[in-house]
């Protein structure tokens, strides 16, 4: 009986140590697991502050590029600086700011068509005086060669016919190019036909015309 006694004390003493012991393994935290999961939340974190950094940087560098585009069309656009008495100093809102602009790139626009209507008139006057030029140098020249060709004198009733002969021409496109509705109509009408029918050129068609027909009476 002792000895069985002794072993059952044994066994439960170790018994009791194996159980403290599960015990007190089971009680000490995983330091690992939690090192870990704490590394991963911080690592969220900061990826999320960097995100949002990025995202508010990139938002402010966009503002700030608008911003700099309306400052620098308020220095481009005359109008933007030029402000109304109604509204002093405020500064110009960006609507304000793109209407004026607009309207500026309009009239931009219809002073280009202008120009390039007043050159194109120039180049076509400067045509007509050429073939003026061509036409004297070679009447010069023909009298040169015939010097005795204008010893005899043009008739009062010649020098007539001819300026009839131009009048008349001249009278037609007036007549077919006028309207009389109002006075403001008919002052349009009458600078409309001299733009277009007494151009350098037009004119010298029609006196050469009229120089082959009196010729023609004469001869």
């Amino acid at each position: 009986p002792a000895p069985f006694m002794e072993n059952a004390r044994k066994g439960s003493i170790v018994s009791r140590a194996n159980s403290i012991g599960s015990t007190s393994a089971s009680s000490v935290p995983n330091t690992d697991d939690e090192d870990s999961d704490y590394h991963q939340e911080s690592y969220k974190e900061s990826y999320k502050d960097q995100r949002r950094r990025a995202h508010t940087q990139a938002e402010q560098k966009r503002r700030d590029a608008i911003k700099k585009g309306y400052n620098d069309l308020q220095a481009i656009v005359p109008t933007c600086e030029q402000q109304d008495f109604s509204i002093g100093s405020q500064k110009l809102s960006k609507a304000i700011v793109l209407q004026k602009t607009i309207d500026y790139i309009q009239f931009l626009h219809k002073e280009k068509k202008k120009q390039e209507e007043e050159v194109s008139t120039l180049r076509k006057d400067v045509m007509a005086l050429k073939i003026m030029k061509v036409n004297y140098e070679q009447i010069v020249k023909a009298h040169q060669d015939n010097p005795n060709e204008g010893k005899n004198q043009v008739s009062d009733e010649v020098k007539f016919n001819v300026f009839q002969g131009i009048m008349d021409s001249l009278f037609q496109s007036f007549n077919a190019s006028i309207s009389v509705t109002s006075f403001q109509e008919l002052s349009a009408c009458v600078f409309s036909w001299i733009e277009e029918q007494c151009k350098p050129q037009t004119l010298r068609d029609i006196v050469i015309g009229v120089l082959h027909k009196v010729k023609s009476q004469l001869y």
